[in-house]
């Protein structure tokens, strides 16, 4: 069983590829999306949900 290997792109590909919305990367020449997970999240999800509350 053979896998392929994927295409690399030069950093100025990725900079016209990449897309407005959706998190990516591009790690040794391969486009990597990412998932932002962590405490800056939940932070910030907390502090919207504040400011909404505030709002209202």
């Amino acid at each position: 069983m053979f896998q392929a290997l994927p295409k690399t792109i030069a950093f100025e590909e990725f900079l016209n590829w990449k897309p407005d919305g959706g998190c990516y990367e591009l790690h040794d020449g391969v486009i990597v999306e990412i998932q932002p997970v962590g405490d800056h999240e939940e932070i910030n999800g907390f502090l919207a949900g504040e400011i909404t509350l505030e709002f209202k």
